[in-house]
């Protein structure tokens, strides 16, 4: 080992991020400066990848929580010949590969998105479930492993007590978390806002703890060795630095440790940008260059790990000729591809819950669909995955021959983890819970749709026909909220969510197999607790009939000239035909009744399609058990929508529906009042 190239390669580091959110005005200069020794050791000598290939699937991964500290891994991968000089310079700029917050760009050593503290080194606990659950299908030459590394501020995020209680009781010894401990955080020292023992904590969590001074570098190697020959326990290493290492003062006094370095450029701190760069031995005349010595050093570097990778590549093309099928299975898993499916072979009862109907469909996905891993919030029997999960077994330290995992009460937790899984790749992760909880999943399913990750959201007990447990288990706006996510478009140009609602078994059948279809954005499936009455075929065949939800919207009942189209999704769907008889048979009026089970998907349609399902030449009526805004894009300002503009009540479901207005007598009488007003 060279320490004085060792300790150029950090400076070099440190300096360009202090270059960078200089020429920004903006951006987070202290952390990077403190973690830089870290980084260039991992990187230089434990880190496995193939320089030629970002993308080879069994690459070590890390994941960076603390998205601030962006700089330290733009400068790294600088180092390394993922970034240009240009790159570097336009950080934070209009047009740049190079945000203010690192955004998921594999080619370049981003593996995921980071910035909502906590976050990201969640989901790089699910990519370390993931790589368990791969490894224990095609053997232990999948051995790469995960690296994480937090901040102060992701240890205090309440999602750090999820991601190290379900990493701890799972054993993933493939994770490694450097945990960047400098006593700093954005506005305050951490010993005002926390006293608590964070070496105990995660080793009560089960996590083998080492603590290092961050700025030794034998120590970082040591804790480095130590953690990759962990076999039992997730490692977290505890690296005690200095914000701002390496700054200096206008007087040429060290200026290190202060507050003030966290969050703006150096020079506004009480440093000084010029004698720190020549500090740490960066011209200022050209703060982005790579110093000499450094770049001859990790032109070595990329040409070692290239060659090591070339072995790593050698030995698995040898593991695939020897097991050809097992070879054929992995590569199936890692295309994203889905095996043959019939979901129309799947049998529903009359009259299912469409959370039951889920749960048939789950069972039969749990024989063929291989690599999907099912996640439920301590709600498995009553969210119906259960059905997913006597088919199989659930996770657990030292056997991950199951494809279920128990996240215990951490919706949150278990949403990132799911991200984090889909980042890894190889696996099809499925989350579930009551859908008013919805909420507490809200930071995740954001990062789901900004990262467009396919992951797949199960949310039951869909309306205030929860019942009995009352207004704080009824979801009255969390479906206004979820379907906000089909309005917003992701970076691709696309909705970046797909919310389903579907109004029957079939159209749940048919709802699955749109989720399982969509690998490009994350899908939510929003079903009932009660039961549904099924809505009468047209063709023969309700599940083909079902089929034209796959347009996010179609007509399960249709006449000629109708003097009104009702709309709805999921179970208010039934209610509308019930209606819709008394309406025909008392009223003498001809109906349509239209199921959108997505407006997001519907409005992707032709405007002669959407015209043909609801024409807005005739009078339009909706019904949705939540806000009015549901529908009111859908039926416009000459229509009409009766919804929920309160909290629930506790009460039986029945009784709700009549006292809310949600029988098909009731509703009918709505519908007549309203066709009186469009009549004046």
């Amino acid at each position: 080992m060279n320490k004085k190239i060792d300790q150029q390669s950090a400076d070099n580091i440190r300096a360009l991020a202090v270059a960078m959110v200089e020429k920004a005005n903006s951006g987070h200069p202290g952390g990077p400066m403190g973690g830089a020794d870290y980084m260039h050791i991992l990187y230089s000598e434990f880190f496995n990848f193939d320089p030629s290939d970002m993308e080879w699937p069994f690459r070590d991964r890390f994941f960076m929580d603390a998205g601030h500290l962006s700089t330290l891994m733009y400068a790294q991968y600088y180092l390394l010949g993922n970034y240009s000089k240009d790159d570097v310079s336009n950080f934070r700029q209009w047009g740049s590969i190079t945000p203010g917050h690192p955004e998921v760009d594999v080619k370049r050593g981003i593996e995921n998105t980071s910035g909502p503290l906590g976050q990201g080194h969640t989901m790089g606990v699910g990519a370390a479930i993931a790589a368990k659950f791969l490894q224990a299908r095609f053997g232990d030459w999948m051995n790469h492993k995960i690296y994480g590394f937090i901040s102060d501020g992701g240890v205090q995020e309440e999602i750090s007590q999820g991601a190290g209680r379900i990493a701890g009781h799972l054993g993933l010894s493939n994770f490694i978390m450097f945990f960047d401990s400098n006593d700093i955080q954005l506005s305050t020292s951490t010993d005002e806002v926390t006293s608590e023992d964070t070496e105990m904590k995660y080793k009560a969590w089960g996590w083998n703890v080492i603590t290092i001074d961050a700025h030794n570098h034998d120590e970082i190697r040591k804790a480095l060795t130590d953690a990759n020959k962990e076999k039992e326990r997730p490692t977290l290493i505890i690296g005690k630095t200095i914000m701002g290492k390496g700054a200096v003062a206008a007087d040429g006094s060290m200026f290190e440790g202060h507050c003030e370095l966290h969050g703006q450029p150096i020079g506004n701190s009480g440093a000084d940008y010029e004698k720190t760069l020549l500090n740490l031995g960066a011209k200022v005349e050209s703060p982005f260059d790579i110093f000499e010595d450094v770049q001859t050093y990790y032109k070595d570097i990329v040409k070692k790990k290239e060659e090591e990778a070339a072995k790593k590549k050698k030995d698995i093309a040898a593991w695939k000729k020897d097991n050809a099928e097992l070879s054929e299975k992995l590569n199936f898993f890692l295309s994203g591809k889905l095996p043959e499916l019939d979901f129309e072979s799947i049998v529903h009862k009359e009259g299912l819950a469409s959370r039951a109907a889920s749960s048939g469909v789950l069972g039969y996905l749990a024989g063929k669909v291989e690599n999907m891993i099912v996640s439920s919030a301590d709600l498995s029997n009553s969210d119906k995955t259960d059905g997913f999960l006597k088919k199989t077994t659930a996770l657990q330290k030292g056997d991950f021959s199951g494809s279920f995992l128990q996240a215990g009460v951490a919706e949150l937790t278990m949403a990132c983890i799911a991200n984090g899984i889909a980042l890894h790749g190889g696996c099809i992760p499925v989350v579930a819970t009551f859908f008013v909880f919805s909420d507490y999943m809200k930071p995740a399913i954001r990062l789901s749709g900004i990262q467009e990750l396919p992951v797949k959201y199960v949310w039951t007990h869909d309306a205030f026909r929860v019942g009995e447990d009352g207004p704080t288990h009824q979801p009255v706006e969390q479906e206004a909220q979820i379907r906000l996510l089909e309005k917003l478009k992701n970076h691709s140009g696309k909705p970046s969510f797909l919310a389903l609602r579907p109004a029957d078994s079939a159209e749940t059948s048919v709802a699955w197999k749109m989720a399982l279809e969509n690998t490009s954005t994350p899908t939510g499936l929003i079903l009932s607790r009660q039961g549904i009455k099924d809505i009468l075929s047209v063709s023969g065949s309700r599940y083909k009939d079902a089929l034209a939800a796959e347009k996010g919207g179609y007509l399960v009942k249709e006449v000629e000239h109708p003097d009104v189209v009702l709309i709805a999704n999921g179970s208010e769907v039934a209610t509308l035909v019930e209606a819709a008889d008394i309406l025909e048979s008392e009223n003498g009026l001809k109906v349509n009744i239209a199921s959108i089970i997505s407006e997001g998907l519907f409005r992707l349609q032709s405007k002669e399609y959407q015209e043909g399902i609801i024409p807005k030449n005739k009078p339009l009526f909706g019904l949705t058990a939540g806000l009015p805004v549901n529908l009111e894009g859908l039926v416009g300002d000459n229509g009409k929508v009766f919804g929920l503009e309160h909290f629930g009540y506790s009460a039986p479901a029945t009784v709700l529906d009549d006292k809310f207005g949600f029988t098909g007598e009731k509703v009918s009488k709505e519908v007549l009042e309203y066709l009186k007003t469009t009549k004046k």
